[in-house]
Parts: structure tokens; sequence; C-alpha cells
């Protein structure tokens, strides 16, 4: 099994890094392993842990239960004490002339947690007299764009030990790739009359054709003609959240973007992310007679060079 990312190192950063550096951090790292602009068979996998690091660092409670319990922070109840946890990980007990006490194996080998924590800990728990909890599961969903910034309800269809199932999900609008939803109660089943687990659905957002995503912005390209882009116009641009219109300045150069504010994903935690309008400058790929003309006499008129003072 491969060992846990530390979500620092996936991110480049240093363990006390500050919350700006670190969402610099992320976004660099975010357009340089998106799978829609990087090919290498590897670059999904590495932007599903980058997307996955930041949304636990950038919010500043799972950062700290990160911080003290790393890989483990999910599984831990909250008032866990985190010397007590790695006390349980070291398989130390805190009774007096256990033989386990100074033993150093793994703590799912040898410890039993349920004497420390009284039955706390996900996984298989025991929740009354020969009651054992059902462990919690985890899914994949996957969405589109449009229906993650739009959120609602959604059918999934998921293939577990106990066969197909079907639920139906509500959705929370604006979530990204990496955010779990819960499913109460759709885990596996207890045993001897125990509740079951929870399904935890890990989302991932497909690639899109038109969108690219960073973190919570936005990125769409802007094909623009030579004489909007040198004249100045407004154009209407699609977006998730339905058309709207971009104002262009005179002068306007290929690459430049246009920042549309509060037009990116949603976000109840940290507001709306913004969508960037990224220009993109086409030219015909055939003339015809009047366009070469008008090009020409262009060309022996204009004192501009895109290459700087002659």
């Amino acid at each position: 099994m491969a060992s846990p990312v530390d979500f620092y190192q996936a991110l480049g950063v240093a363990r006390n890094v500050t919350p700006s550096d670190l969402q610099a951090a992320y976004r660099k790292l975010a357009r340089a392993y998106h799978p829609d602009v990087n090919k290498d068979p590897e670059a999904e996998s590495r932007f599903k842990d980058i997307s996955e690091a930041y949304d636990v660092l950038s919010n500043p409670e799972t950062r700290r239960k990160y911080d003290a319990f790393g890989a483990d922070f999910r599984r831990v109840p909250d008032g866990v004490d985190p010397e007590t946890w790695a006390r349980s990980n070291r398989g130390e007990s805190n009774r007096p002339g256990d033989p386990r006490r100074s033993t150093h194996q793994s703590a799912s080998q040898d410890f039993d947690f349920e004497d420390l924590f009284g039955g706390m800990f996900g996984g298989r728990q025991r929740s009354g007299r020969g009651q054992v909890l059902g462990a919690n599961q985890e899914a994949e969903i996957v969405l589109t764009v449009e229906e993650a910034y739009h959120g609602g309800r959604k059918s999934l269809s998921f293939s577990g030990p106990g066969g197909p199932r079907t639920f139906d999900v509500n959705v929370p609008a604006g979530v990204t790739t990496g955010k779990k939803i819960r499913l109460a109660g759709q885990g596996a089943q207890g045993a001897g009359g125990g509740a079951p687990g929870d399904l935890f659905l890990i989302v991932r957002l497909a690639p899109h054709s038109r969108y690219r995503l960073d973190g919570n912005d936005i990125t769409v390209q802007l094909p623009l003609t030579p004489w909007e882009a040198a004249l100045g116009t407004t154009v209407a641009i699609d977006t998730p959240g339905g058309e709207t219109k971009v104002r262009v300045k005179e002068g306007t150069s290929s690459g430049t973007r246009l920042r549309l504010k509060g037009r990116g994903m949603p976000s109840k935690r940290t507001g709306p992310g913004d969508l960037y309008a990224e220009v993109r400058i086409m030219l015909p790929k055939s003339l015809n007679d009047d366009e070469r003309r008008l090009f020409e006499e262009l060309a022996a008129t204009s004192s501009f060079t895109a290459r700087g003072t002659p």
C-alpha cells in the first residue's frame, strides 16, 4: 500500500506557511498539473493530491487537526488528545502492568483502541453489548463543471460488497475536486444489530472542453478577431452560471486575462471565485481579396511593431 501523501510536501511548502503563500503555491501547481493542460498520465493523480492538500490546509480547523494527527486526522474523533493518540499508535496501553504498554508494534495489529477510547474510532466500532458498528466506505462521484456549479440532486449508482445500490445525492453548489459528500448510514452494515457506517463520496470534476478550474476560479478562452482586439468591443461569453458579457478594451493583446469578479465557483466558506476570460486573437486561415488589400494598407500605414522599436 502506498504511503499517505504529506499535504505540505504535495504543495511544496513549509509547515508554517502563511495562508497567502499556501494559496500561491496551490495556484502555481494547479495550473501546471491540471489535466486539461498537462497530458502526462500522472498529471491527473498529482492534481488530485494537490487539490486535496489545499482543501485540508486552507481550512484552519482541518489544518490544526492534520498538524496534530497527520494522515489519521479524518478518523480521529473530536476532543482526542494528540499525545494519547500518539501513544495508541505506538502500542502503549494506559493500564499498569499491561504487557502491551511498552511495545512498538502497529496499533492496528496489537492495540485495543476500545480500551483507551471506549469504541469511538471509525472502521468497525462497538455500540453496545454484542453490537459492532458498520465500517465507513468511500466511493468516487464524477461531476461536470456545470453540475458542480449549480449543485442539486443527482442519482448515483454504487457497487459495493452487498451489490449495486442507487442513491439520490444532494450535491452542494460549488463542490470541487477532492471534496467529500457524506451519506449518513449508507456505509457497511453493522453486526449484532449495530448501526451501519457512513458512505463518503469523493468528488472529481471531469475535464471540460471550455472551462479550466483553479480552486474556485474559472478560466474560459475568449477568441477575438484582430479588429475586435484593436478597436475594443463587448462580447457575450458562456459561463457555468449562464451567458454574460465582457468588455474588451481598445488595444487588448492575446493572453490578456479579463476578470469577472464573483462569477467563478460558489463557496459558502470563502465566497465565490472569479471568472477569467483569457484572450486569444484569431486570424482567418485564408484572406479574400478585400481582406488582403485592407491588411496590406494597414501594414503600409501603421508604425506599430510587435517586436519593439526597430
